[in-house]
């Protein structure tokens, strides 16, 4: 037998399995009329079990994982198709449309806002992307920033997530699981990271450099070309260039923003030192309140996850079911526990789509702990 018969039989049978397939959700939506009108759950633990059994018993060992993992699969696309038949939301899907129902307002242009950093940070610059009459508080680590949030001293606050070459900012990632927030909006500024010394000094002079981590990571292809040059990392680049002016040395430098140039008395000995031409971060502005504004097409969430085979993919498969397109998989391990890690994921889709409060519907009552971090506008 060659290639094109062995095709032409799983044609055939796929033929035979996609009409199979019609017809059990066909019966799957006449078991969720039943289960809306008994007022029984749609997850029923026990049935799924039993199904699972019956399907893998006695099947060929080679097959048997790939038996259940299909038959997983169908039994989560089942569950779904009920869920969105039977209606009915959650809470938090409730809350949203009860924000996103409010008459349309504009993204506020004066605000007092919590960056990380000190003047000429790159935290500044999104702000002020964001924000047309921005009062910024400066703050010494991310976590006072999302500390001042919570506590309303600022009323924003703008915090970097990751970078197209650096990646994420993990400590970032890691004060989410800590305190309740909402991101409002978002951002993307290009990063064109430069060298700044004291005057007279000039590249040769530089033995040691001062910046944050990300834009030392970002530069690493420049620092590993200079010889004998110590890196010191910092907590912010406009704090390096600020520390380098006040240094009294003329061996130092730092890495970051033309801006800082001019603020700190330096001089620029080398501009578009990043590894690529394409360096761009993302930055998140969060609030304590819920606040959705026109044109919300980014969603974020975070959860945590059964500790057990399968769990993620899953999961992964309702964003698939829902035709929902999955831009971000971040996770972190959750501090203090056994090996657990929380899951954070992005979504483009519009806040006002049926299949996003589906989704964020089913996520709530079926994740282990789940919370909606907001959907807004990435300014680009």
């Amino acid at each position: 037998m060659d290639i094109k018969e062995i095709r032409e039989r799983i044609d055939k049978i796929d033929d035979e399995l996609s009409r199979l397939f019609k017809e059990r959700m066909n019966s799957a939506a006449e078991v969720a009329a039943f289960k809306k009108e008994c007022g029984k759950a749609v997850f029923d633990p026990a049935r799924e079990r039993d199904i699972i059994n019956r399907v893998t018993e006695g099947e060929d060992p080679e097959t048997e994982g790939y038996t259940k993992a299909l038959f997983l699969t169908l039994l989560d696309l089942s569950r779904s198709y009920q869920k969105k038949l039977i209606g009915g939301r959650s809470k938090l899907a409730e809350k949203i449309e009860a924000v996103t129902s409010q008459p349309p307002r504009d993204f506020p242009k004066r605000a007092v806002v919590a960056c990380q950093g000190v003047e000429g940070a790159y935290s500044q610059l999104a702000c002020e992307k964001l924000f047309e009459y921005p009062s910024i508080m400066y703050f010494s680590n991310f976590e006072g920033v999302f500390n001042a949030v919570e506590r309303g001293l600022c009323k924003y606050g703008i915090l970097p997530v990751e970078n197209s070459s650096a990646g994420s900012v993990n400590a970032v990632y890691d004060l989410m699981n800590k305190y309740s927030f909402f991101i409002t909006a978002g951002v993307k500024l290009f990063v064109d990271h430069t060298l700044l010394a004291p005057e007279g000094s000039s590249v040769s002079d530089i033995r040691e450099i001062f910046s944050h981590e990300q834009a030392i990571g970002q530069c690493s292809n420049f620092i590993n070309g200079l010889k004998n040059v110590k890196v010191t990392v910092c907590e912010n680049t406009a704090a390096a260039a600020k520390m380098v002016a006040q240094s009294g040395r003329t061996d130092v430098a730092a890495i970051g923003s033309r801006d800082c140039a001019e603020l700190y008395g330096l001089r620029v000995v080398d501009s578009g030192i990043q590894n690529t031409d394409n360096n761009y971060t993302r930055f998140i502005c969060i609030s304590k309140e819920l606040e959705i504004y026109p044109g919300a097409s980014k969603t974020s969430i975070m959860m945590t996850l059964p500790h057990k085979p399968g769990s993620l993919y899953h999961t992964i498969a309702r964003f698939s079911a829902l035709g929902l397109n999955l831009t971000k998989l971040e996770s972190r391990p959750i501090a203090g526990s056994n090996f657990e890690f929380m899951f954070y994921f992005d979504v483009d889709a519009s806040v006002y789509s049926p299949e996003l409060r589906t989704l964020i519907s089913e996520l709530e009552n079926d994740g282990e702990q789940f919370a909606y971090l907001g959907s807004y506008v990435e300014k680009q």
